[in-house]
């Protein structure tokens, strides 16, 4: 989990995963919308791949980016549970499940 939220501690790396909602989208095309280096947009591509929220695929000379989003609802989710939130049982106001 630490690694999909260090993943999303950076507003550039955020960024990418709300344009790869949209669907699969090339290196190049994903590095087009930002003003940094192809080194530095490298560098957020591995952090994204490390955390396991993207999957790259070679096609020819390009490398296309696909959203992971089952990993990234899972990170979340297990976040939410940690405080005891998201569970039937964390609402003070519901009697416990039997």
């Amino acid at each position: 989990m630490s690694h999909v939220f260090r993943a999303l501690s950076d507003p550039t790396r955020r960024r990418v995963l709300q344009l790869l909602r949209e669907g699969p989208m090339t290196a190049g095309e994903i590095s087009d919308q930002f003003q940094v280096s192809k080194p530095t947009m490298s560098a957020h591509f591995a952090v994204l791949k490390e955390a396991d929220l993207v999957h790259a695929e070679r096609a020819g000379k390009a490398v296309i980016y696909h959203l992971k989003l089952s990993v990234l609802e899972e990170a979340l989710l297990s976040f939410v549970h940690s405080f005891g939130l998201g569970s039937e049982t964390s609402d003070p106001r519901k009697e416990p499940v039997k």
